[in-house]
């Protein structure tokens, strides 16, 4: 299982930031959700994700991991504080967002905690997992 996923892991990763960007552009402009300064942060990293992984999925260039990783850990933490600031009603007060959308307004709530931030943590934690696994299966070889 770790060899498929150390052989395929920069296609699928390459596929989560394909459907987290999909799914940000979908929630902005169909759904017509404006996005917060929090979610701004994490589509600035989440983005390009999708062009260095897939240029490096295309090329199978392992190399490109230590250029995506940070990207990725940056965009989890950004998405963490923004699901404990949505969680933590403590939190709401050190809230960067001053203008527009407050960054504690739910637009989604499946099931009573699944949120845009969530699902937004859920992608970059698989990327980054993904990622962490490529690197290693390519300092082995």
């Amino acid at each position: 299982m770790r060899r498929r996923i150390s052989d395929y892991g920069l296609y699928a990763a390459c596929f989560v930031a394909i459907i987290a960007t999909a799914g940000s552009l979908y929630f902005s402009e169909i759904a017509r959700f404006e996005p917060c300064k929090l979610c701004w942060l994490q589509r600035i990293m989440m983005y390009p994700l999708v062009i260095l992984l897939g240029i490096a999925a295309y090329e199978n260039n392992r190399s490109i991991v230590k250029y995506a990783l940070p990207f990725s850990v940056i965009g989890g933490c950004i998405s963490l504080w923004h699901v404990l600031e949505l969680n933590v009603p403590a939190l709401a007060e050190f809230t960067p967002c001053t203008v527009g959308i407050p960054c504690i307004f739910d637009y989604l709530n499946w099931f009573g905690f699944i949120t845009i931030p969530l699902l937004a943590l859920i992608a970059f934690i698989l990327i980054t997992a993904l990622l962490i696994i490529v690197r290693k299966a390519g300092d082995s070889e």
